[in-house]
């Protein structure tokens, strides 16, 4: 068997989409930013950039529970 090795561009990819995912994350859902600022928390270029979306990552865990709390309140009041 013949095992090939090549460069690949996917790991600058993938940093790229998550840095866009940041830039824009009033567009995009929870989930995606959550993924976007693992990937830049682990594979981010600088210091600043890892530790910028380690901040982030705890501000989106941070309201989740508010967010369920505020359906549940929706729904008693729409019952």
């Amino acid at each position: 068997m013949l095992v090939q090795t090549r460069t690949s561009d996917w790991p600058q990819d993938r940093l790229a989409e998550a840095r866009a995912v940041i830039a824009d994350v009033a567009h995009h859902s929870d989930h995606l930013i959550r993924l976007a600022c693992n990937v830049l928390a682990a594979h981010g270029d600088t210091a600043a950039e890892r530790e910028d979306a380690q901040r982030l990552l705890v501000v989106i865990d941070a309201r989740r529970p508010v967010r369920c709390a505020q359906r549940e309140e929706n729904g008693r009041a729409a019952g």
